[in-house]
């Protein structure tokens, strides 16, 4: 499946100026502290403050920065504390899930609202579109740094099901439950994970063409600047990079 936008958004997190680098770390920060605070400092015993600094260090956001989010978040009663909020909607037939935490919910959902409506999109009501997707343990490995068929055959004797490629990236997909055993597997064979992390993966994917595909770029662009936007996932199957330079 060419396209797949969630690598598309971490390729393009990964090429961010510094100054949206900074903001990126930020949403890091944000994502390492509630994860510290809902299940403690140590990562080894908190499965999702492990997978959030992993990302973190993906992103190259440096090791006194996670430090200081882990701290700031096992302060207790004392650390900022977010809510998790999850907007659902369409842009060209395309169904859209936006995660956000926040500490305040008014400014956020006002803030998306405009974002979408800027863009030609529109918000649907709850459970309108989180029902196309389903959470899977997702892990990304660098395509050249280890032979397709020996992935295949470490990653789905690991308990994986599914192995595409996108975006020069191997595509894992497994359980949400396999997620770890299926990392620390691939881990003890000697092949590093890009990423690996529970994230929300479409049924059905809907092809798109360039036109429709740079209206979406916009919109996830517009949203990823926002503070409170940590993840948002669509079922769009975006056209090949050389289509959109031929249209550029």
């Amino acid at each position: 499946m060419s396209g797949h936008s969630h690598w598309a958004t971490i390729r393009r997190k990964k090429g961010a100026t510094d100054a949206k680098r900074g903001k990126i770390f930020s949403k890091f920060a944000r994502i390492i502290a509630t994860a510290a605070r809902r299940g403690g400092a140590d990562p080894e015993m908190n499965l999702s403050l492990k997978y959030a600094i992993d990302r973190a260090r993906a992103y190259n956001m440096p090791n006194d920065n996670i430090e200081r989010a882990v701290k700031k978040g096992a302060g207790g009663d004392a650390a900022e504390t977010y809510q998790e909020l999850v907007y659902e909607g369409y842009i060209g037939g395309v169904a859209m899930l936006i995660e956000a935490l926040t500490d305040n919910r008014n400014r956020t959902a006002a803030e998306v609202r405009h974002a979408l409506e800027l863009k030609g999109a529109s918000l649907g009501g709850q459970g309108s579109v989180a029902w196309m997707f389903h959470s899977k343990g997702l892990i990304g490995v660098q395509v050249g740094s280890v032979e397709e068929d020996k992935l295949m055959e470490i990653a789905l004797e690991a308990g994986a099901e599914d192995i595409n490629v996108s975006d020069n990236i191997y595509e894992i997909t497994c359980s949400a439950q396999d997620l770890e055993k299926v990392r620390k597997t691939l881990i003890d064979n000697g092949i590093k994970p890009e990423v690996a992390q529970v994230s929300k993966v479409p049924q059905n994917y809907i092809d798109v063409d360039v036109s429709t595909a740079h209206k979406i770029n916009a919109l996830l662009e517009k949203l990823e600047d926002m503070d409170d936007i940590q993840e948002i996932y669509t079922n769009a199957n975006m056209p090949s990079e050389e289509a959109e330079t031929k249209k550029g």
